[in-house]
């Protein structure tokens, strides 16, 4: 059940980022009113001439307050997952070596000597 709803938060905050980027990249800075206000054509844009400073400041302090939101639940979420740690190497085959053979000592060409003590 917590997996689906960590990827329910996962999915809405990054939503949720992509629509801020894109609301930030919309937005004109302030010093594009100046135009404005000695008869350039941008003041008759959809929303009036402040329409749309407000209305995109506002929907970007929401979306921003969501994000911000999200991220701290995603924090806990993963912080808070069911189980034990769990570690790289839990899943790695064991392998079991086997003990050397002894050496060679009947003094046959190629046979290891055995050192005397």
């Amino acid at each position: 059940m917590s997996g689906i709803f960590f990827g329910l938060v996962l999915t809405v905050h990054v939503l949720v980022g992509v629509a801020v980027i894109g609301l930030v990249l919309v937005q004109h800075g302030k010093g594009a009113d100046m135009g404005a206000s000695f008869g350039g054509g941008a003041s008759g844009s959809l929303f009036g001439a402040s329409g749309s400073a407000n209305f995109l400041s506002r929907t970007t302090a929401v979306l921003a307050t969501v994000f911000f939101v999200t991220s701290l639940a995603l924090t806990y979420l993963a912080s808070h997952r069911a189980g034990p740690a769990k570690s790289v190497m839990e899943g790695a085959p064991v392998v079991q070596s086997q003990p050397a053979a002894p050496a060679k000592t009947d003094g046959a060409p190629g046979a290891a000597q055995e050192i005397p003590k």
